[in-house]
């Protein structure tokens, strides 16, 4: 009985977010082309990208809306059954505020008209602070175990004041990663409804509920927004969906108590990320490129692969990384 109302909550937590991202592009996306809310593409890109320019951006506030009913709608029933909000105002609380700073960068670009939002040191200040933040509130009141837990072992490594180090570095690595890879129509919006339903998986074993819900609500928000952002998109969720997105990953494996599961759910953000930095390491030690275009999803693009196959490819990469590594986890 119990497990039939934990099924039905993350159902119907799903279709919450689902409807009302749903709703909203359909109502705003009209809008966001009437106030010229346009992607700038820039030349970096393959060329024929600049066909998708004065594509309406900022649309990752549809999801976001979604996913934020979603939570209001279980934090109340959970005060009302006199449950706990504190993490799952905490963990949703971070989300968007990485959300925020996507949307100061987006509006930035929209009110300069290019493609040129917060600087890179501006953006890494923003997030190392607010992640700093997250780690401490997340923290409070409580013993936090300072261990990293190991998939397909028992065995734990022990980092002392280094773990939260390591967090906060590891998070801001991962929210800029999920950036990096919303480069073509519906790749981030696939790759993370992957990885949220397994992260919503695991939340089910283990008993969270909230957290749970909340994932849930995150993989209904990404289907109803790859409606409008599949190839080709009507929509782009901008810096302030994507944001949103890693923080969102970043917070459910912390909420887990279970961050290196972020490798195996994550995988697809992490190579994208990679090959930026590998790109730009060969360049400028050599003279000489890895990869025809980075990040690696173009590269795929300058070989020949339409957009759709590099979606279904990455997507089937995220969901064979993330079963190895939930059951490696769930095993322990």
């Amino acid at each position: 009985m119990v497990v039939l109302i934990l099924i039905k909550e993350a159902i119907i937590s799903f279709i919450i977010s689902f409807l009302i991202t749903l709703i909203l592009g359909k109502i705003f996306i009209p809008v966001l082309k009437s106030i010229k809310m346009g992607q700038k593409i820039l030349d970096i890109g393959p060329r024929w990208h600049k066909s998708k320019e004065g594509t309406p951006t900022m649309g990752g506030l549809f999801f976001i809306a979604g996913v934020g009913v979603s939570a209001a709608v279980y934090g109340y029933l959970t005060t009302v059954n006199g449950g706990n909000l504190r993490e799952l105002f905490v963990n949703f609380g971070f989300m968007l505020l990485c959300g925020a700073i996507g949307f100061v960068d987006d509006y930035t670009k929209f009110v300069k008209k290019q493609n040129k939002g917060l600087t890179a040191m501006q953006k890494l200040f923003l997030q190392f602070a607010l992640t700093a933040a997250y780690i401490i509130s997340f923290y409070a009141g409580r013993k936090a175990d300072t261990s990293l837990s190991l998939p397909f072992t028992d065995f734990r490594i022990e980092l002392g004041m280094f773990y939260y180090l390591f967090l906060i570095v590891g998070i801001v690595f991962t929210v800029n990663s999920v950036n990096l890879t919303d480069g073509i129509d519906g790749l981030a919006s696939s790759v993370t409804a992957v990885a949220a339903i397994f992260l919503c998986a695991v939340c089910y074993r283990v008993e969270n509920n909230l957290a749970m819900v909340l994932s849930a609500a995150v993989t209904g928000g990404c289907f109803g927004f790859l409606v409008y952002n599949f190839y080709p998109a009507k929509v782009f969720m901008g810096d302030t969906g994507s944001l949103f997105l890693g923080g969102a990953v970043s917070s459910l494996a912390l909420w887990l108590n279970m961050p290196l599961i972020l490798v195996f759910v994550g995988i697809v953000y992490y190579i994208e990320a990679l090959s930026v930095m590998l790109q730009v390491a060969s360049y400028k030690l050599f003279k000489k490129r890895i990869f025809k275009m980075s990040p690696i999803h173009h590269h795929f693009e300058m070989c020949g692969w339409n957009e759709i196959k590099i979606v279904t490819v990455f997507s089937l990469v995220t969901l064979a990384a993330s079963a190895v590594g939930s059951y490696g986890f769930l095993i322990a």
